[in-house]
């Protein structure tokens, strides 16, 4: 791909796609989302697997080129957007707030 590589999509997608889950009240503790509760979800889910996969490529790309400080923190930031999605998912399907 070039300069730009795939966890730097994964993780700028991973950006945009956490915003917008956001601004439409995914976290909101009194339940008003302005999506259906479906899509939020599905959306979640696809920002949480470009995320991970993201990592995982950058992992794969660490470990055969060498250690490179900007690819490390790219890492990073999607390992962390990813552990986000997945906790975003938690709070947001049905009968898990009940647990917490």
């Amino acid at each position: 791909m070039g300069n730009l590589s795939f966890p730097w999509l994964a993780l700028g997608l991973g950006l945009l796609v956490a915003v917008g889950l956001l601004s439409s009240g995914a976290l909101s503790p009194d339940g008003n989302y302005s999506l259906p509760l479906l899509t939020m979800l599905i959306v979640n889910e696809f920002g949480f697997f470009v995320t991970a996969i993201g990592a995982g490529v950058g992992i794969n790309m660490l470990l055969k080129d060498g250690r490179q400080t900007p690819l490390l923190m790219v890492i990073v930031g999607c390992a962390i957007m990813a552990l986000g999605f997945l906790y975003m998912a938690i709070r947001l399907w049905p009968g898990m707030a009940a647990i917490q």
